[in-house]
């Protein structure tokens, strides 16, 4: 029987060895992969179309300005399937919910709390003041001010671009009807139209009109960007129409 002794001062053996033991471990992750139909949950609306969808442009530029201030430095998007984090945040983080993002936002390091699932939990109102002034609405916050996105116009004239690349990725953006046709079929009409890269900018400026996230009537702001997203995290699936069973068979 080899002695840790041997192995360690043998460098030939070691490096044998340690890819033995590395190649079983990639086995048993991989190997099941190809026993089950597929690791990114079905969930369906009531009306049969899928719940989850991919950014509007509003959205997704806020998400790109998210990025950009490095807010996944402090906070995660993925709430685990433990106990104690269920309380806190809610319902675990489905890998449906990141399957259009690129890159996604998972994170591990929460100098603040999760994201997953702040869609719906404040007003817009209340972003504005957090993220203008954190200490405004939170007095105990470390969090820094971003004053300049409401002071910033958006810059959108690229989206269209965005979109196109990331349709090349797999995100289902339409461009052509029969591609259009497969959203509505897919996502309902009224989602559908907000996934047209022909009309990208146009969806933008509607959105932003009907909500008005920055409360700012006649300008489109950075603020209004990021908080279209904010507003949208964990909002896609209403998880009280769901068995808490349901999604285990993917874990």
């Amino acid at each position: 029987m080899l002695k840790h002794e041997s192995i360690e001062t043998n460098a030939v053996l070691l490096i044998v060895l340690t890819l033995v033991a590395i190649s079983i471990g990639g086995l048993v992750e991989i190997v099941p992969l190809f026993y089950i139909e597929g690791t990114i949950e079905d969930v369906k609306r009531a009306d049969g179309k899928d719940a989850v969808r991919p950014y509007t442009p509003l959205e997704q530029v806020g998400r790109d300005i998210y990025i950009r201030e490095g807010c996944y430095n402090c906070h995660s998007q993925m709430i685990r399937p433990f106990r104690d984090e269920a309380l806190r945040y809610g319902h675990y983080s489905l890998a449906a919910e990141s399957q259009y993002d690129h890159p996604f936002q998972w994170g591990s390091k929460r100098t603040g709390p999760d994201l997953a699932r702040v869609g719906g939990k404040y007003s817009s109102s209340w972003h504005v003041k957090h993220l203008n002034k954190p200490k405004s609405v939170v007095p105990e916050s470390i969090m820094p001010n971003y004053p300049w996105l409401l002071k910033t116009d958006l810059d959108f004239s690229d989206v269209q671009a965005k979109m196109k690349t990331l349709k090349k990725v797999g995100v289902p953006y339409s461009q052509t009807k029969e591609e259009y046709a497969a959203n509505v079929e897919q996502f309902g009409e009224d989602v559908a139209k907000m996934l047209d890269v022909n009309h990208a900018e146009s969806n933008l400026m509607a959105q932003e009109k009907a909500k008005n996230f920055d409360g700012i009537p006649d300008r489109i702001t950075e603020m209004d960007a990021l908080v279209a997203y904010l507003q949208v995290l964990g909002t896609m699936i209403d998880f009280s129409k769901h068995d808490e069973t349901e999604f285990i068979e993917f874990r």
